[in-house]
């Protein structure tokens, strides 16, 4: 999880910085709709442990492009795993993906998502500013990075402020993963590995 979550603030400042700062109410919203449904989700009491996490990763499904993230974290080698390494490279990622996003969001359950401020990066490309209340005064800024036209929006990465340091997910995993890769020829299956391991640990803070 720390390797998850190391600083990759000079990224996020460069990208930032290239940004050009126009609003999109449409994306905006649909940010909004989504992630107050995901943090719902997460607070129904109704739920039991297994049922939230189900529907958690329903919702994320939907909101996020997880195969696109998983493509980027890889690089080049998206075009050199077989179809079948491929496969069983996203598969892992996935529960990877979605054990992180439910960790570091269920501290904000049931709290508001509030819209800052968006900005795009081309007609079909946006990020959108939030900030996820909470009473204790603890708030979180969150980025969501969307890609997509109207009534096709998906998310692509997110970025949390995580002790200080604003930390793109997908940027901040692509280092890792690639990293592995270089050093391994390649490997898909000690990629795969390392991510169960990762996910597994991750599991059991969770319950913890």
């Amino acid at each position: 999880m720390k390797r998850f979550i190391r600083s990759t603030l000079a990224a996020s400042v460069i990208l930032a910085g290239a940004l050009p700062a126009f609003a999109d109410a449409k994306t905006e919203a649909y940010v909004q709709k989504n992630a107050s449904e995901v943090l719902q989700t997460l607070n129904n009491p109704k739920l039991s442990p297994p049922e939230r996490t189900a529907k958690f990763s329903a919702y994320m499904d939907q909101f996020t492009d997880l195969d696109a993230v998983s493509n980027f974290v890889i690089g080049k080698y998206s075009r050199r795993f077989t179809e079948a390494e491929l496969t069983n490279y996203r598969k892992a990622f996935r529960e990877y993906a979605l054990a992180v996003y439910q960790f570091e969001l269920d501290a904000y359950r049931g709290e508001a998502v509030q819209v800052k401020n968006s900005v795009d990066r081309s007609p079909t490309d946006s990020i959108v500013n939030t900030v996820i209340k909470r009473q204790d005064g603890k708030d979180m800024d969150v980025r969501w990075r969307v890609q997509g036209s109207e009534g096709n929006y998906q998310v692509v990465d997110v970025a949390l402020n995580l002790d200080g340091n604003l930390i793109w997910l997908a940027i901040e995993q692509r280092a890792q993963f690639i990293a592995l890769l270089d050093n391994n020829n390649g490997s898909a299956d000690k990629l795969i590995a390392k991510i169960n391991s990762m996910t597994n640990d991750l599991k059991a803070k969770a319950r913890s």
